[in-house]
């Protein structure tokens, strides 16, 4: 199959170098030139762990280009894969859907042959149809069908969510365009990874449902954290026992300073902007979107009671500020609140992250980058563990709190326990739920 994917951000560059691992004959066209140089250049411009790898591979093989030129990318292709970015508009909640216009008109005026259009960003209920629309204004004679595919790809491990999916979600119109679709998923239907196909609005609303619904776990385990903390339980204990429990399941259920990042945050605003388009609130999403909030500002609280109740003059050591560990992303991270209100409060801030630095030095002005957490605790009031990184799973506690003026540990992921830390020295420890 000839595929073009317009967008090379997390979604499109990810989903295009994986068709063509697959096989498929894949151009990604992106409208920044410096980031197509790059890449044709052999440089990923994000971070994701074994996509440089992945993508020489298939540059050397010869199934995979990159190119600012839009028209002959799609130009008999067989598909073309709609993957740019979607934010959230400022002050409504909606999905902005600028860019995914401005490429189906694009396309719509460079089809030559019958061609699937389909979208991998994720939209608001409705948006395929409005995007065949678009497609036939611009181009009456196009021979052409559009089909919904929504990505369901984890930062940090998204080529094996890619290649080994738990399903892979297709919404068509008509067999024609499911056939076409089938012959690009191909290679996982011999493997019998589930394929699920449906109508358009299905699929667009399974891609938001299952975010809120996560969002909604993460939340829920974050609230029970709280409340273990006034009754004397331990969440991790509750975690485990609930998630023991089939029909809820262990994952997403570790307590924490709140969810972030690309997809959760702007997914159920969307979610609950629909529904109040719709006259059908989405009650617990809208609840969900809003203790998720207040769990943040109770970790600022956490540090601010560690330091004996101010930030001014005391020295902090934070590990970690990505959203999650093996990636460079910030949007949404819980740092990019619990870190300017540490140095809004006074407090000086040193930041230890693996790939924090490139987005994170222009969200958090004002804070020390260093690259050991040893360096950076020394003559610290207080150790912040913020992002689970591997690197900082194993840490010598022992010289942590040797190296520190007051030797106080938050540790916002649970990582350690408070016997491991005071037998290494801290004077506190405090977790999440514990």
């Amino acid at each position: 199959m000839r595929i073009a994917m317009i967008g090379t951000g997390y979604v499109g560059l990810v989903s295009g170098v994986c068709f063509s691992d697959f096989g498929h004959d894949v151009i990604c066209v992106d409208k920044a030139e410096q980031k197509i140089k790059m890449l044709q250049a052999g440089e990923v411009p994000i971070y994701e762990p074994g996509l440089d790898t992945l993508m020489a591979k298939n540059v050397a093989a010869g199934r995979l280009s990159f190119t600012t030129d839009l028209t002959a990318a799609v130009s008999g292709a067989d598909a073309v894969f709609i993957a740019v970015g979607t934010p959230t508009r400022r002050g409504d909640g909606h999905a902005d859907l600028t860019y995914v216009m401005a490429a189906a008109k694009e396309i719509a005026e460079a089809i030559t042959d019958y061609t699937v259009v389909v979208t991998k960003s994720t939209v608001p209920l409705g948006t395929n149809r409005q995007v065949k629309q678009t497609i036939h204004k611009a181009n009456p004679t196009a021979e052409f069908d559009v089909a919904s595919n929504p990505e369901f790809l984890r930062e940090g491990a998204a080529i094996d969510d890619f290649m080994h999916p738990d399903r892979v979600v297709v919404g068509v119109q008509n067999d024609r365009a499911a056939e076409v679709m089938a012959d690009i998923y191909r290679p996982l239907y011999l493997r019998d990874f589930p394929i699920l196909t449906t109508d358009l609005e299905s699929a667009e609303m399974i891609k938001y449902a299952a975010n809120a619904f996560l969002a909604t776990k993460i939340t829920f385990i974050n609230e029970i954290a709280g409340l273990c903390e006034r009754v004397g339980a331990d969440v991790k204990e509750v975690s485990r026992g609930i998630g023991m429990d089939g029909r809820i399941g262990n994952k997403f259920l570790h307590a924490g300073p709140g969810y972030g990042g690309s997809c959760f945050p702007k997914d159920t605003a969307a979610l609950a902007r629909i529904g109040q388009d719709n006259a059908f609130p989405m009650q617990i999403t809208e609840t969900v979107m809003r203790v998720n909030d207040q769990v943040k500002n109770r970790m600022v609280e956490k540090l601010r009671d560690a330091l004996d109740g101010t930030f001014n003059g005391k020295t902090v050591a934070v590990l970690g500020v990505t959203f999650k560990p093996n990636t460079d992303d910030m949007r949404d991270a819980p740092s990019l609140t619990i870190v300017p209100t540490l140095i809004g409060g006074g407090a000086k801030v040193r930041v230890v992250d693996p790939q924090g630095y490139a987005e994170g030095e222009a969200l958090l002005p004002g804070v020390k980058w260093m690259d050991d957490p040893y360096h950076a605790v020394r003559n610290a009031d207080l150790v912040v563990l913020l992002t689970e990184w591997n690197e900082f799973r194993a840490l010598d506690l022992k010289q942590l709190a040797k190296k520190m003026d007051v030797p106080r540990m938050v540790d916002l992921r649970n990582i350690y326990s408070e016997k491991s830390a005071k037998r290494a020295g801290f004077e506190l420890y405090v977790g999440v739920g514990r």
